[in-house]
């Protein structure tokens, strides 16, 4: 019946990456050296740069970021759209007392001024787990009204795990959705090793948000992981518990051609995405999606084992624009 599913919903939207430029997303970290960062990125190979993270303070106060204006104005002269990014996968208790009331009108328009002040794009909203309380509905139509009227863009990072605290009010408000199809399992569960970011989770997300809450193609956005994680014993307190992409293609001779590898010594497993897997959520993003969204740019390698050149390639070789 799943299977059924999947094609009926990818056969009504089969053209639906065509019928619009296909959206390739990039985070980028705050580092007090985000120029220099950039400068490691072939922007012709990306359409939109997310800031990560950019949090209020306890007070609602959002402080200045250092180098930001060049990094804006740099990818703008490439045709890179700039989001700055708030929340992030760790927890933000405070988030409760400054997106209520009364701080919650205060938080908003700090975000406001602070897209105004670095001519900004947008945001997007990686607001994620517990921090998702019902604060959340409420800062979101709040960000969504103002910036929509100045022609900027409102996303979210949205995980499977937490997708019932997303309203249908909270999803009409975003431009599009970067679905988080990874971390389904990790070094917290080392009782469930495996990969991920299998296919099958995409495919999850792609039918649930797709289809379940009948969000159009365009919206959907891929997430790909560009980075992988350690089961077994040297895992637990060692270099292969979480390791980027580009380390583990320099640690393992021909790793690029594969999902996982045998880690020395103890016999553990480590699992992340390599080229093919690379290529064949591409592809699917290009006929039943609106784009693909990496976490993050600056684990990527060079030259011919590249993801983001895989990225590239696969796109141009399905259609996409």
């Amino acid at each position: 019946m799943r299977i059924l599913k999947l094609a009926i919903f990818f056969l009504l939207c089969s053209c639906a990456g065509l019928q619009a430029q296909f959206k390739v997303i990039g985070y980028l970290r705050v580092t007090g050296h985000m120029v220099d960062d950039l400068s490691k990125v072939d922007l012709s190979k990306v359409t939109h740069l997310n800031i990560a993270f950019i949090n209020p303070d306890t007070n609602g106060v959002i402080h200045p970021v250092p180098g930001l204006d060049t990094v804006v104005s740099i990818a703008h002269q490439n045709n890179v759209k700039v989001l700055l990014s708030c929340g992030g996968g760790s927890r933000h208790a405070y988030f409760a007392k400054i997106l209520a009331p009364p701080y919650r009108k205060l938080v908003i328009k700090n975000f406001l001024d602070f897209v105004d002040h670095y001519q900004l794009d947008g945001i997007d909203v990686d607001i994620e787990g517990e921090d998702i309380d019902t604060n959340y509905e409420s800062f979101v139509l709040g960000l969504g009204k103002p910036l929509h009227k100045k022609g900027k863009l409102l996303t979210a990072a949205v995980a499977y795990y937490t997708r019932n605290r997303m309203t249908g009010k909270i999803l009409k408000q975003y431009d599009f959705i970067n679905m988080m199809a990874y971390d389904k399992t990790g070094p917290w569960r080392p009782s469930n090793p495996g990969q991920h970011a299998p296919m099958s989770y995409v495919l999850d997300h792609m039918l649930y948000w797709g289809k379940d809450r009948d969000l159009p193609a365009e919206k959907l956005v891929v997430g790909l992981p560009f980075y992988g994680y350690g089961f077994g014993a040297s895992p637990d307190t060692g270099l292969y518990r979480s390791m980027q992409y580009k380390d583990i293609v320099a640690t393992f001779p021909g790793a690029s051609k594969r999902d996982e590898v045998e880690l020395p010594a103890d016999g553990g497993t480590l699992y992340y995405n390599g080229i093919a897997s690379i290529k064949e959520k591409t592809a699917v993003a290009v006929r039943h999606g609106g784009g693909v969204m990496i976490w993050h740019l600056l684990a990527d390698t060079t030259g011919n084992e590249s993801l983001l050149n895989t990225i590239h390639e696969t796109i141009i070789k399905n259609g996409g624009k």
